[in-house]
C-alpha cells in the first residue's frame, strides 16, 4: 500500500483529485468506479472545479457506483444518485448513459446484482476504484463476514453502520435497512483503488486495515492483497499510523 498522510481535509480531498484527475487524463474514456459519504465530497469539488477551468473532460467517463439504498427511489433526497448529481454529474459534461448505480427499487433485486456486475464486466471493468472506510471495517456496504470472493449482492445493514449514516435522515428509523452493493471481488477486480480516510474517529480503522491480519471480521483487511492501492489520511485519521513501527504491506 502506498500511504499519503495529509495535514488536513481540505489537502486530502485536492490530493485525491488530483490522481483521479491523472487517471482521466491519462485515458480519457476511463471507468471510475464511485463513493458517496461525507469524505469523498471535497474531492468531487476539487474535480468540478478542474473541469470548469478547463483542465479536464468527463465526456468519455464512465462510472459504476459502490453502492444504493434498497427502498429509496432515485429522485429521494437522500439516495446516492441525487448525492452523486448533486456532487459530480450535473456539474461536468458527462453522458447519462455513462453513468451507472445499482436500482435500489429493482422488482427483481437478485436481477439487478446480476446485471450490475455484467454492465461492469461489459465497461471493461474499473480501471480507479474509490473507496471509505467504516468504523467497523466495511468497504462499499460489504459489513463483517462479507466473503472475500462476493460480487455484486444484498446487504443487511450494520446497526453500527445505519447509526453513521442516521445523521442524514430526519431519524434512524428512517434509515434504510439494506442496500445494494459492490462486493469485495469486484472491488479487488479494480485495476487500482484510492482510500479516503478523514478525521480521529477513523484512527483506529485505518491502522487495522493496514496491519491487522487479513480477515473477514474487518473485510477492508483483504486491501493488502491488492498489488496498488492508495491511501490517503489526514493526520488525524493517521495518528495510530505515526506509531507503529513495522512498515505496511
Amino acid at each position: 500500500m502506498d500511504i499519503q498522510i495529509c495535514k488536513h481535509y481540505g489537502e486530502l480531498s485536492a490530493k485525491a483529485a488530483e490522481l483521479v484527475g491523472e487517471q482521466i487524463k491519462q485515458k480519457t474514456d476511463s471507468v471510475l468506479g464511485l463513493a458517496t459519504g461525507g469524505t469523498p465530497e471535497g474531492m468531487y469539488a476539487a474535480l468540478v472545479d478542474q473541469y470548469k477551468n478547463k483542465q479536464l473532460s468527463f465526456r468519455e467517463i464512465k462510472t459504476f457506483n459502490l453502492d444504493e439504498y434498497i427502498g429509496l427511489p432515485a429522485d429521494h433526497p437522500l439516495s446516492y444518485r441525487v448525492y452523486m448529481d448533486e456532487h459530480l454529474f450535473n456539474n461536468v459534461d458527462i453522458s447519462e448513459k455513462n453513468v451507472h448505480l445499482p436500482d435500489g427499487n429493482a422488482t427483481d433485486l437478485a436481477a439487478e446484482c446480476d446485471r450490475y456486475e455484467e454492465r461492469l464486466r461489459h465497461a471493461g471493468g474499473i480501471d480507479l476504484q474509490v473507496l471509505g472506510l467504516g468504523h467497523n471495517g466495511h468497504i462499499g456496504f460489504n459489513e463483517p463476514g462479507t466473503a472475500f470472493e462476493s460480487s455484486t449482492h444484498i446487504v443487511d445493514l450494520d446497526e453500527k453502520t445505519r447509526e453513521a449514516n442516521a445523521r442524514y435522515f430526519e431519524k434512524k428509523s428512517a434509515v434504510p435497512r439494506q442496500a445494494i452493493t459492490m462486493g469485495i471481488q469486484t472491488i479487488l477486480s479494480a485495476r487500482k483503488v484510492l482510500v479516503l480516510v478523514s478525521g480521529t474517529d477513523k484512527a483506529e480503522a485505518v491502522r487495522d486495515m493496514i496491519y491487522r491480519e487479513m480477515t473477514t471480521s474487518f473485510p477492508a483487511t483483504v486491501l493488502q492483497k491488492h498489488p496498488a492501492v492508495t491511501v490517503i489520511a489526514d493526520e488525524e485519521a493517521a495518528t495510530h499510523l505515526q506509531q507503529e513501527e513495522q512498515t505496511p504491506n
